[in-house]
């Protein structure tokens, strides 16, 4: 039930009305705390059955690239907050049991939108030249804040972070050390935080 909604949500031609007036799916409010939203924005709800939401804002100070002829217009967004699922996120903790999601081609005649079944997963180690080490962490660092001093150890936990989420990550462990009046960073305070935050999350997707 829930591809055949995707595909009316997909189709042109109709008001926003229209399309929500048969969707199947269920809408809650942004999972963002109240640290992180900003006054005065109206944040979009969120599909509360999606295995993962990624909820963005628009970085305007990022140029734009329109084409007048087209009318394409290309910006950057930030991403705020990835969202899943309890058990798919832990399914991706564990390697194992991932949802059976279809593969949608992106594409449609004047009859059919197109897609495929989807398989079973397999999984592919990352190159090492493209990952991040402890120079890239300490550097975030540095950008930040580099008035509290981090121990080595506390560096080394943070490199498997997936690059594009570095700065949110340090931002968001510097600013509960202030809050704390913690003085040195170490890697028992990151598992401190870290278990924090997980408990939190896991009260939004219960």
């Amino acid at each position: 039930k829930y591809l055949k909604s995707v595909v009316s949500l997909g189709f042109p031609g109709e008001t926003t009305e229209e399309k929500m007036r048969g969707s199947v799916f269920t809408l809650i409010p942004s999972a963002r705390s109240a640290e992180e939203r900003q006054p005065g924005v109206t944040y979009p709800e969120i599909v509360q059955e999606s295995v993962q939401v990624i909820e963005c804002t628009w970085d305007q100070s990022a140029p734009q690239f329109c084409n007048e002829e087209t009318e394409e217009i290309h910006f950057v967004l930030q991403i705020d907050k990835i969202v899943m699922q309890k058990r798919w996120w832990q399914a991706l903790l564990g390697g194992k049991r991932f949802p059976r999601l279809p593969i949608s081609y992106g594409f449609r005649n004047n009859i059919n939108f197109w897609f495929a079944h989807h398989g079973r997963p397999y999984a592919l180690r990352m190159p090492a030249s493209k990952g991040i080490d402890v120079n890239t962490i300490k550097w975030a660092v540095t950008r930040y804040d580099p008035s509290i001093p981090w121990q080595e150890e506390a560096y080394a936990k943070l490199v498997k972070i997936p690059r594009v989420f570095i700065g949110k990550v340090v931002a968001q462990i510097i600013e509960v050390a202030r809050a704390e009046g913690v003085t040195e960073i170490t890697p028992e305070f990151l598992d401190r935080v870290r278990d924090k935050r997980a408990q939190q999350e896991g009260r939004r997707l219960r």
